[in-house]
C-alpha cells in the first residue's frame, strides 16, 4: 500500500506595505463605481484641498522670499506645530479619519502586528489631506533653499517628509486610542471631562496670545520658536532653517527626535489597534444583575424616560436614547457638542479686542452685549443640531427594521429629535448659565438660553430634511471617527449647508435682541423656546412626508457597500 507523501508547507510570504496600498486603491475604485456623486465629492475635495494647500505654501515660503531667517524659524516652528495639533484634534472634532481599510477585517488573517501596522500606515498616506499637506509644506523647502542653498533645501525635504509621517502617525494613534477608550463606558465620562477642560483652556489661551501679539517682543518669540523647534511639534519643520543658519549639527538630532516620536506613536497605535480588532477594549468581567422589575417594557425604557408613553413613539425614543448612550460613534458626537459648547462662547465673548496685557496680567477692557451673546449662542445651537444631518447613516442596514415595520416618517423624525434632545438640551442649559456667570451678567441667562433653543430647534428642522435627502453610508467599524473615502468631503459640505441654512433660520433672535433692548431680557427665553419647538415640529411634519416617499432609497444609500 502506497503511503501518500505530503509536500512541506510553503513558508508564508512576507506581506509588504505595497499590498495594502494596492488594496486601498482597489477598494476606493470599487466604492466609486456607479457612484457619480461620490466621484464629484472626491474631485471637489481634491480641488478644495489644493486650494488651501496653495495658501499654506505661500505663507510658509514668504520668509524665504523676504530673506528673513528669524521669521523663517518662527514660521516653521509655530506653523509646523499647528499642523501637528491640527492632525491630532481635527479628526476627533470634525473630519474623522479615512477608514477604507477597516482593521477589524484583518483580525482572522495570519498577519503580524508589525506587518499590519506598517501596511495600514502606508495606506493612510494615500489620501487627499496628505497630498494637500505635502504641497503646503513644500513652502518650507523654498524658504530653506532661498536662505541656505541646496543643502538646506535637501534637509528641509527630509524634514518635511518626516513631519508628514509624524502627523499621520499622531492622527491614527490618537483616534484609534480614543475610539478604544470610548467603547469603555467606565472611562467615557472621564474622557468627556478631559476634552471639555482642554477645550475650555483654548479661550483663555487665545486671549493671552492676542493680548501678547499687540506688544509682541519678537526676540522673545524667536526664543520660544527655538524651544518649540526642539520638540516633536517643531523639530522636523525647522531642520532646513537650522542648516541654512549654519547649525547643520542640529539637523540629525532633530530628525532623531522625530523618528523616536513616530516610533512611539506607531507602537501606541499598534496596542490600541489590536484591542480594536479583538473587540476587547474596556471589557470587564460580567456582573450579576438583579432582574429588572416591571418586565421587558420597564427594561426598555430608562428611568430618565419616565415621561414617555408606552406606545410606538415612546419605544422609538427609548431605543434612540440607548443608541446615543451606548454607540461609540454617537457618543463621540455628543462629546464634540460638549467641547464646542464650552469654548466657542468663551472665545467669542471674551476673546475679542477688549483684552490688554498689563503688569497685573490680562485685563478685560471691552463690553459684551445681549446681541453678541445671542450671536455666539446661535453658533453653538446650530452646531449642536448638525449631528443629525446624517442621523440615518448611524443606523446603516439596521434601518431596514423601521422600513419593514412601516414607521411613519413624521413619527420617526420626531422620535429621533426627542431622543437626541434628552442629552443635548441639558448641555445647552449648562452653557447658558456658565456664559452668563462668566460675563458677570446673571440676567442674561434667558437671552443665552432663548437663542440656543431657537437655533437648536431651527437646526433640527433643517437637518431633518438633510438627513433624508443627503444621507451617506458610514463604515462598519469599531472606530467612531472612521469615514469612507469621499465621505469626509460629503460630511463637510453637508455640515456647511446645514450651518448656513440653520443660522439664517435663527437670525430673527439676534435681530430681536438688537431691536427690543431691555425687554428682550424677559422675552428671549419664552419666545426662543417657542420658536425652537415650533420649528422642530414643523420640520418633522414636512420632512416626514419626504421620508415616507424615500424610505427604500434612503435604506440603499445608508447601507455600507462591502
Amino acid at each position: 500500500m502506497a503511503v501518500p507523501v505530503t509536500a512541506p508547507a510553503e513558508p508564508a510570504r512576507r506581506v509588504s506595505a505595497r499590498l495594502f496600498v494596492r488594496l486601498k486603491l482597489r477598494v476606493m475604485g470599487n466604492n466609486f463605481r456607479g457612484q457619480g456623486w461620490r466621484i464629484a465629492l472626491f474631485v471637489g475635495g481634491v480641488l478644495l484641498g489644493l486650494w488651501f494647500a496653495a495658501g499654506g505654501f505661500l505663507l510658509l515660503a514668504a520668509p524665504g522670499f523676504a530673506g528673513e531667517p528669524r521669521y523663517a524659524l518662527m514660521t516653521a516652528a509655530f506653523g509646523g506645530g499647528l499642523l501637528v495639533l491640527g492632525w491630532l484634534l481635527l479628526p476627533l472634532v470634525f473630519f474623522g479619519v479615512d477608514e477604507t481599510l477597516d482593521p477589524a477585517r484583518f483580525a482572522l488573517l495570519p498577519l503580524s502586528r508589525r506587518a499590519l501596522v506598517g501596511g495600514l500606515f502606508a495606506a493612510a498616506l494615500v489620501s487627499v489631506p496628505v497630498l494637500a499637506m505635502l504641497v503646503a509644506t513644500a513652502g518650507l523647502v523654498v524658504t530653506a533653499g532661498a536662505l541656505g542653498g541646496w543643502p538646506a533645501a535637501l534637509a528641509a525635504v527630509v524634514g518635511v517628509l518626516a513631519g508628514l509621517l509624524l502627523c499621520v502617525a499622531a492622527s491614527r494613534a490618537v483616534t484609534s486610542a480614543f475610539a478604544t477608550m470610548l467603547r469603555s463606558r467606565r472611562v467615557r465620562d472621564l474622557a468627556a471631562v478631559l476634552l471639555a477642560v482642554v477645550a475650555a483652556l483654548l479661550g483663555p489661551l487665545q486671549i493671552v496670545v492676542l493680548a501678547a501679539l499687540r506688544d509682541a517682543d519678537w526676540d522673545r518669540l524667536a526664543g520660544v520658536a527655538g524651544v518649540v523647534g526642539w520638540t516633536p511639534f517643531g523639530a522636523p519643520w525647522t531642520v532646513g532653517v537650522d542648516v541654512a543658519e549654519g547649525r547643520a549639527w542640529a539637523a540629525p538630532v532633530k530628525l532623531l527626535i522625530t523618528v523616536v516620536a513616530i516610533g512611539v506613536l506607531l507602537w501606541w497605535w499598534s496596542r490600541s489597534l489590536e484591542s480594536a480588532m479583538v473587540g476587547a477594549a474596556g471589557a470587564a468581567p460580567a456582573k450579576t444583575r438583579r432582574a429588572p422589575t416591571g418586565g421587558a417594557v420597564a427594561q426598555l425604557f430608562p428611568k430618565m424616560l419616565g415621561w414617555a408613553g408606552r406606545d410606538r413613539f415612546g419605544a422609538l425614543v427609548a431605543r434612540e436614547c440607548r443608541y446615543w448612550w451606548r454607540d461609540a460613534r454617537r457618543r463621540a458626537n455628543l462629546i464634540t457638542i460638549a467641547v464646542v459648547g464650552v469654548f466657542v462662547p468663551v472665545m467669542v465673548n471674551l476673546g475679542g479686542p477688549g483684552f490688554v496685557a498689563s503688569e497685573q496680567g490680562v485685563e478685560f477692557t471691552g463690553d459684551s452685549s445681549p446681541v453678541l451673546v445671542s450671536l455666539s449662542m446661535l453658533f453653538v445651537g446650530v452646531l449642536a443640531s448638525v449631528t443629525l444631518a446624517n442621523q440615518f447613516g448611524f443606523d446603516g442596514s439596521a434601518y431596514a427594521a423601521n422600513v419593514v415595520a412601516g414607521v411613519p416618517g413624521r413619527l420617526e423624525l420626531l422620535a429621533r429629535m426627542a431622543a437626541f434632545s434628552v442629552y443635548v438640551v441639558p448641555m445647552l442649559g449648562v452653557v447658558s448659565v456658565v456664559i452668563a456667570v462668566v460675563l458677570g451678567e446673571p440676567g442674561w441667562i434667558g437671552v443665552a438660553a432663548g437663542a440656543l433653543l431657537a437655533a437648536y430647534g431651527a437646526g433640527l428642522a433643517i437637518n431633518g430634511y438633510l438627513s433624508v435627502l443627503g444621507a451617506y453610508s458610514l463604515p462598519e467599524t469599531s472606530n467612531p471617527f472612521a469615514m469612507n473615502t469621499g465621505a469626509g468631503m460629503a460630511k463637510s459640505m453637508l455640515t456647511l449647508l446645514s450651518m448656513v441654512v440653520s443660522t439664517a433660520a435663527a437670525v430673527p433672535m439676534v435681530v430681536a435682541a438688537a431691536l427690543l433692548g431691555d425687554a428682550w431680557l424677559w422675552l428671549a427665553l419664552p419666545l426662543g423656546a417657542a420658536y425652537g419647538v415650533g420649528a422642530a415640529l414643523l420640520g418633522s411634519y414636512l420632512a416626514g412626508d419626504v421620508l415616507d416617499r424615500r424610505q427604500p432609497e434612503l435604506l440603499a444609500t445608508v447601507t455600507p457597500r462591502r
